[in-house]
């Protein structure tokens, strides 16, 4: 039993939002009401303040943005949180798509003057796919911003999902009060603290004292209050855990208004691990031999070290530091003795862990994204493969001193392996001049920083005239190949990928050559 009382006590979820909404702030106010965190800073490395905790990475500081993603681990309320943080840039959204697959929850965070943007659409589609329940956070609430009726609106009408209050702001955006909680009618007012370094101070005001106090702007909430109990937009849980509803939540993360709230909530309706799907569709139970995947891959996180980290979320089973399980891939035993819990950069040796948790695999150099691994004495199991998806923009790479091409070599093969890039080889010129395929721009930016400055192999991209990509097979390649503003390159993997120099072309193609394969680049094994 307490395999399954420990993994009760998990919560594993993601933060999703747009750039610049908040999403690294509002990661670094959990940890400091988890207790993680003594004082809060600055996420962004400018004027002498220090980094958030969760970028780590040199480019990221210098930048203000995430771009990796990482796994962080804090307790709160007697429940073991287990918190992926997401790259937030929008030209970097491929690592956030393989994050989600070891999730059980996300919380999407909205900026209040802005509401549904682009990237946010294409994160809510890729959780919608996953069935991943959503809570949704609107920030900022301290700026001035938009009607919050207005807002709900939006959110209903762009993803198709009815957006319920569970808190309702008292004061405008820009004139932000405090909350009410619409389950029990209690009002929370908020103190502002210096830079949200401190949990914000927390006061219970009765209906009558806020009323008299706060004026138009209770009656404003009361009147808004009552349209929403008369459209019947109330909480569900049954509703929340079948991606039916997303409870929606106000606050500033920056000044930490509501951040307690939500965190509340994720572990109120964030639903614990359940028994995982494998790859033929059975259940894997909670309480099997160990079990879990490989979700994201990172090298280089301890400079001084050129580690290589395998993350893998725990399905089933007891993990415990030292045991032998088998690799799935290969077949092969593998040696957990270097195992870590991961706080941003930090880490921490992991003894034991439980479903739902993520651990580090230290130097685990034949480990790759997908890959299943599992306890040798219980019976074997292989997960659905992470999502691929289809790149958009594609570079040709070159090494700018031919006698740094080993370490571009090595350093290309280490960046393919983590899906940083796609890497596309002709056969007949291997990693002479590769073909970099990534689903946003910022990845050829941390793929070019990490070959100069961890393999050392300056490297230049130059254009290429490819726009799409297909999915092919051995018998079309030889047409493909002669056809024009058509080439066909292959993945590491052996998998062969068609590239077109236009959509048009790609259509025609199509149109006359249907005996030829030229399937879609959709995301694979989504519904485990």
């Amino acid at each position: 039993m307490d395999v399954l009382s420990e993994a009760n006590r998990r919560r594993t979820f993601a933060i999703i939002s747009h750039p610049d909404a908040g999403k690294t702030t509002l990661t670094e106010k959990f940890l400091l009401y988890g207790g993680a965190l003594v004082g809060a800073g600055s996420v962004k490395a400018r004027d002498g303040r220090r980094a958030a905790a969760s970028d780590w990475m040199e480019l990221e500081q210098k930048r203000g943005i995430s771009i990796t993603s990482t796994a962080l681990q804090f307790p709160y309320r007697g429940c073991a949180v287990n918190l992926l943080d997401t790259p937030g840039h929008r030209d970097f959204s491929e690592d956030t798509y393989r994050v989600l697959a070891a999730c059980d929850a996300a919380v999407m965070v909205l900026d209040s003057a802005k509401g549904i943007e682009p990237q946010t659409l294409k994160l809510f589609e890729v959780c919608r796919e996953r069935r991943l329940p959503l809570l949704t956070f609107f920030n900022k609430w301290d700026r001035p911003g938009r009607d919050t009726l207005e807002l709900l609106d939006e959110v209903e009408k762009l993803l198709g999902l009815p957006a319920v209050p569970v808190t309702w702001p008292v004061g405008f955006a820009g004139d932000f009060r405090g909350v009410i909680d619409r389950r029990d009618g209690s009002y929370t007012r908020y103190t502002r603290v210096a830079r949200g370094s401190q949990v914000a101070p927390e006061e219970l005001i009765d209906p009558e004292r806020a009323a008299s106090e706060e004026g138009l702007a209770w009656e404003t909430a009361q009147d808004e209050l009552e349209l929403l109990s008369e459209v019947g937009a109330d909480l569900d849980p049954k509703a929340f855990l079948a991606n039916e509803s997303t409870p929606t939540f106000f606050g500033s993360a920056l000044t930490n208004f509501g951040v307690g709230k939500l965190l509340d909530a994720v572990i109120e309706l964030v639903p614990p691990p359940e028994a995982r799907l494998d790859v033929d569709g059975q259940r894997r139970p909670l309480d099997a031999g160990f079990s879990g995947f490989v979700f994201k891959v990172q090298a280089n996180m301890d400079p001084s070290h050129r580690d290589r980290i395998a993350f893998i979320r725990v399905c089933s089973g007891r993990f415990e530091r030292g045991m032998i399980v088998t690799h799935g891939r290969t077949g092969k035993p593998f040696n957990t003795k270097y195992a870590a819990t991961l706080f941003g950069q930090e880490r921490e040796t992991v003894e034991e862990a439980y479903p739902g948790d993520v651990v580090g695999l230290v130097n685990a150099t034949d480990v790759r994204v997908g890959d299943s691994l599992f306890d040798p004495t219980d019976a074997p199991v292989t997960f659905p493969p992470i999502p691929s998806f289809a790149p958009e923009f594609f570079m040709a790479a070159r090494v700018r001193d031919t006698g740094r091409f080993k370490q571009f070599r090595r350093g290309i093969a280490q960046l393919d392996e983590e899906g940083v890039v796609q890497v596309l080889r002709d056969p007949e010129f291997g990693d002479q001049a590769p073909v970099l395929a990534a689903v946003g721009r910022l990845q050829f930016e941390v793929a070019t920083y990490r070959l100069e400055n961890e393999f050392g192999a300056p490297t230049e991209l130059s254009p290429t005239n490819y726009k799409v990509a297909r999915r092919t097979d051995e018998a079309s390649e030889p047409a493909l190949r002669r056809m024009r503003g058509v080439t066909v390159l292959r993945r590491a993997d052996g998998s062969r990928l068609a590239l077109f120099e236009s959509p048009y072309w790609l259509e025609r193609v199509e149109s006359e050559n249907p005996e030829l394969t030229l399937d879609r680049l959709v995301a694979e094994g989504m519904a485990g």
